[in-house]
């Protein structure tokens, strides 16, 4: 591919959350994904765009950095491409510095930086209004002289100074500059301070601005813990309350469209594939795609209010203690309603060795896939219906907390073996001003999220709910759905390792249910159901209910209950640790750039699930 012209691109250049992308995306038409957290954009963006006399330009978007010096990968891929040292990549030629006009002290050591490199610079004062607001007051005639650089004001959000930036850039006129000498970072601070006092007048220092006063609960030593627990509460409470609708009509559009299948096709394999197969598999896959919706809408909306970088220095200091960060915080989070969000969620960690073991264990927060299982064994070990009572609540409360705290455990343990990084990684974090979230960009956020889950993991979902199917259907030898299953390769898998089941307190029925949960948890319930031969009801409580009645029925050959508290312990335990969701195994893959990641963490989960659970059944029995 050729490279453009040298006197088409223009370069959008700054730190994170300063806007680059809004204007990007004013210039070019494009969407891209936009956020108040650093590491957002984490890739070059390009596009096109046209000025008013007709001239073509190619924007670059580039990854938001605070220098041109560190070794970051957001730093090195700037500072390559601005200096030309990127194979196939022409230089810009024209650089717009986009910055924060409330924090021109901060933001103006890399303007210094991108003069020396002997390309024209424009800068761009984004978010004046928010400046203003504060009190501030800027010449901008005088920080342009004092500069040596153009200089324009903008409010990227809504539109205003769009036209300036398309004027700058049909504009023939260009600053004459030549690479220049760097020099020392406290000369540097000395000549910003110096054209701030000049350029930049601020309000008195007793005036605090809307943020200021913000910060001083969100930040705060004790309130700012109690809004934080708050805020999770409400988006998590958000996520399993709102999610409950759609995800009742996919599961109601899923029975019926295997009801129309049933009756429309002649009864046969074929039909049973589609109906149990793909449909079932499919259907139960794309049951979480609610929750998933919703979790990114509320990341989006904390990103976007500037409250999720005050979120992530407030568990800095927590998660620092296992060998994590405050960027850390986000994805664990996330992994409570579904692995595969949290594991994508790792991309704005800097460090590579952080975010691989941030994805190693976020699988351990128990995501809401592990519901039905839960819901089924706890009334069970109680012995009471199914319900809200407070000692359930306080074995839900241990059972999340028992998976959490072994997490960051085994983060502790694999961060130190995988060593520090080659480059040290400090947790810089900008602190950007409280605001209303563009409404527009979060939802088309949200859209491209929905659309890279079902993109990377339903080809994989497909082909392995077929796989599932044949192993739970083939050889077929009886009508009889229960003794097909305890004869099919499924069964006959089972039977084959019930010594490796045995020592947990359970047979080769219960190992044939969890089996076949290894496409994903909530399928355990339905074979059990089909095991023990108990009628699936379309009410999933009253399923459960005649199960748990049947369950505790069964006896040992010695007369003993088959699920006593010992057994019953360790199946949780074991869906506590057990990594059975193939989906998120395959969103690993994708997101650790390897599939050894991936089979490692797979193998390491279900041993550890496995030895955990003999320990437990034995330790109670």
């Amino acid at each position: 591919m050729s490279a453009p012209d040298l006197d088409k691109i223009v370069a959008l250049v700054g730190f994170p959350n300063v806007g680059k992308s809004t204007i990007f995306n004013a210039l070019t038409g494009q969407n891209q994904k936009i956020g108040n957290y650093a590491g957002v954009t984490v890739v070059k963006k390009s596009g096109d765009c046209f000025t008013p006399h007709g001239k073509k330009w190619q924007v670059w978007d580039l990854p938001g950095c605070h220098s041109l010096e560190g070794d970051s990968p957001e730093q090195k891929i700037t500072a390559a491409l601005l200096r030309g040292d990127v194979a196939e990549e022409a230089r810009p030629a024209l650089i717009f510095h986009v910055v924060d006009a409330s924090a021109l002290e901060r933001h103006l050591q890399m303007t210094l930086e991108l003069k020396a490199l002997g390309l024209p610079v424009v800068l761009v004062l984004n978010m004046i209004d928010l400046a203003e607001a504060q009190g501030i007051r800027i010449d901008l005639p005088l920080l342009s002289s004092e500069l040596g650089l153009p200089v324009l004001a903008m409010h990227a959000t809504r539109g205003k100074g769009l036209v300036e930036i398309k004027q700058a850039l049909a504009s023939e006129k260009r600053p004459s500059t030549s690479p220049t000498p760097p020099i020392s970072r406290v000369e540097t601070a000395s000549l910003v301070a110096a054209i701030c006092a000049k350029a930049a007048r601020r309000p008195d220092s007793d005036h605090a601005s809307f943020t200021d006063k913000c910060d001083a609960w969100l930040l705060h030593p004790i309130f700012g813990w109690f809004f934080l627990a708050a805020s999770m509460f409400v988006v998590f409470w958000g996520i399993f309350s709102f999610a409950a609708w759609p995800m009742d009509g996919i599961d109601g559009l899923k029975g019926t469209i295997q009801e129309w299948v049933s009756h429309t096709m002649s009864e046969g394999d074929l039909r049973d594939l589609l109906v149990n197969g793909i449909i079932e598999g499919v259907g139960s896959a794309l049951m979480f795609l609610p929750q998933i919706l919703l979790l990114f809408f509320f990341i989006g909306l904390l990103e976007g209010s500037g409250y999720m970088a005050r979120a992530a220095f407030l568990m800095d200091g927590i998660m620092a203690r296992f060998g994590l960060s405050g960027k850390s915080f986000l994805p664990l989070l996330s992994s409570y309603a579904c692995a595969i969000p949290g594991i994508m969620a790792t991309r704005t960690i800097d460090s590579p060795k952080e975010r691989l073991v941030t994805m190693f264990v976020a699988p351990w927060m128990s995501c809401s896939a592990r519901m039905p299982v839960y819901l089924l064994l706890v009334p069970l070990l109680l012995h009471k219906d199914e319900g809200n009572s407070f000692h359930q609540a306080l074995v839900m409360t241990g059972i999340y907390a028992t998976g959490t705290l072994s997490a960051l455990a085994v983060a502790y343990v694999l961060r130190k073996r995988l060593g520090k990084d080659e480059v040290p990684q400090h947790f810089l974090l900008e602190l950007p001003p409280y605001h209303l979230p563009q409404w527009k960009h979060l939802f088309q956020q949200v859209k491209e999220n929905a659309w890279a889950f079902l993109r990377k993991a339903g080809g994989i979902i497909l082909a392995l709910s077929i796989i599932l199917w044949a192993l739970q259907t083939y050889p077929k030898t009886s009508d009889d759905a229960a003794e097909n299953l305890e004869n099919s390769a499924m069964g006959r898998i089972s039977r084959a390792i019930e010594p490796l089941f045995l020592p947990m307190g359970h047979d080769g029925k219960t190992g044939a249910a969890i089996l076949t949960s290894f496409a994903a948890r909530e399928v355990f319930v339905s074979s059990m159901a089909i095991v023990h031969r108990v009628e699936q009801a379309d009410d999933e409580e009253l399923t459960r209910r005649d199960l748990r009645d049947r369950l505790q029925q069964l006896k040992r050959s010695d007369g003993s209950p088959m699920f006593s508290m010992a057994s019953l312990l360790s199946l949780l335990v074991f869906y506590i640790y057990a990594l059975q969701c193939l989906p998120t195994s395959v969103v690993m893959a994708k997101e650790s750039g390897s599939w050894k990641w991936a089979v490692g963490q797979f193998f390491f989960m279900t041993a550890f699930a496995w030895l955990a659970a003999v320990a437990v059944f034995h330790i109670f029995s």
